[in-house]
């Protein structure tokens, strides 16, 4: 297979499709925007994808994939190819493995399409890169940055990155002074209750809560909980034991991802399910503690040497399943409460007060 082009003066990248997965990607986009220095880079993301990108230095646009409106179903998806057409890109590069995205771009006619030929889709790719035999077994960033150099790009640093937009970070840190008060600067805590694809990556609220009045008694920190407003009900169970209602900053359904992203960075510790936002704490530098029941912490684990993963060594785990197959939840039900205060209280003698 030859070289994906050298010189393409319009490149196209798919994006993948959850923010967990589109920050795990973040190397990449890096790898390509340093191979492809004179060339328009335009990203093709949903929308709820859109913010992990919306201040990176390494794209020139962002082309919204309206799936849930404008290019809803196939004839949205022809709308979506006959909309990319009209742009003219030389090149397309298949971050997303799925077979639409290789099928969108070829009815667009762009010439150079690169990717993994995963999925059945090698007979729509100019240039298709096998998936290496051992790539499950690293780390999934690893998974990205290995189909670049398999298009010939040299790659580069493997770490996450997340360029936050400063009028957000401005405003994330003035509510923050507010919430300190007259008392000063406290130990700033974001907890994470929530997680996509099912319960079975949740650890209980109800656990959230007893480290909540934990972190309270010995540290007076200041918690901030983090999610949509799905995840209300956890807040509420969360913030139901805690005496001194001025030290909670319930953030749920209230921010949008780059507020969040800002939140985030701004906290001296984050104890978070497997999830979008975990990885966001791991790309911002912010320490943290990964619950892991489910899920594989080798693939997707934070990749971060300031995170602290918390799990328990159990024969069905992890299972990758949305709901516990046994019915027992042990992987997440064994994780105390006491262990988890242990590891955030290590974190904030170790951080607290310093430059991160």
């Amino acid at each position: 297979m030859q070289n994906f082009p050298s010189k393409p003066a319009r490149l196209l990248v798919r994006s993948t499709n959850w923010i967990g997965d589109a920050i795990m990607t973040t190397p990449a986009i890096r790898t390509i925007g340093e191979n492809f220095p004179d060339t328009e880079i335009t990203l093709l993301a949903l929308p709820w994808v859109s913010d992990v990108f919306a201040s990176c230095p390494h794209i020139d646009r962002i082309f919204i994939y309206d799936r849930d409106g404008r290019h809803r179903g196939l004839s949205g998806k022809l709308l979506l190819a006959r909309d990319l057409g009209r742009e003219k890109f030389d090149g397309a590069i298949l971050l997303q493995n799925a077979f639409e995205a290789a099928l969108i771009t070829t009815i667009a006619r762009i010439p150079a399409r690169g990717g993994y030929t995963t999925d059945g889709r090698g007979m729509l790719l100019t240039h298709g890169v096998k998936k290496p035999v051992d790539i499950d077994q690293k780390h999934q960033l690893h998974y990205y940055q290995q189909m670049l150099a398999g298009l010939g790009l040299n790659t580069g640093p493997n770490e996450l990155e997340l360029f936050i937009a400063p009028e957000k970070l401005a405003r994330a840190r003035q509510t923050l002074a507010q919430a300190f008060g007259a008392g000063g600067r406290v130990p700033v805590v974001g907890f994470n209750p929530g997680a996509a694809y099912g319960p079975a990556k949740r650890w209980p609220a109800e656990k959230f809560a007893e480290l909540a009045k934990m972190l309270h008694e010995q540290t007076k920190c200041l918690i901030l909980v983090f999610g949509t407003r799905a995840d209300l009900r956890a807040a509420a169970v969360i913030r139901q034991p805690l005496p001194d209602r001025k030290r909670f900053l319930d953030l749920t359904g209230k921010t949008d991802l780059g507020t969040a992203m800002a939140y985030i960075s701004c906290c001296d510790a984050f104890v978070t399910n497997d999830s979008g936002l975990m990885h966001v704490a791991a790309a911002v530098n912010t320490p943290l503690v990964a619950l892991f029941g489910s899920t594989d912490h080798v693939a997707t684990g934070p990749y971060s040497k300031r995170a602290v993963v918390v799990r328990k060594s159990l024969p069905c785990s992890p299972c990758l399943k949305t709901h516990c197959p046994e019915k027992h939840f042990a992987c997440m039900e064994m994780i105390s409460a006491e262990e988890v205060c242990a590891a955030v209280r290590t974190i904030l003698e170790k951080y607290y007060g310093k430059d991160r």
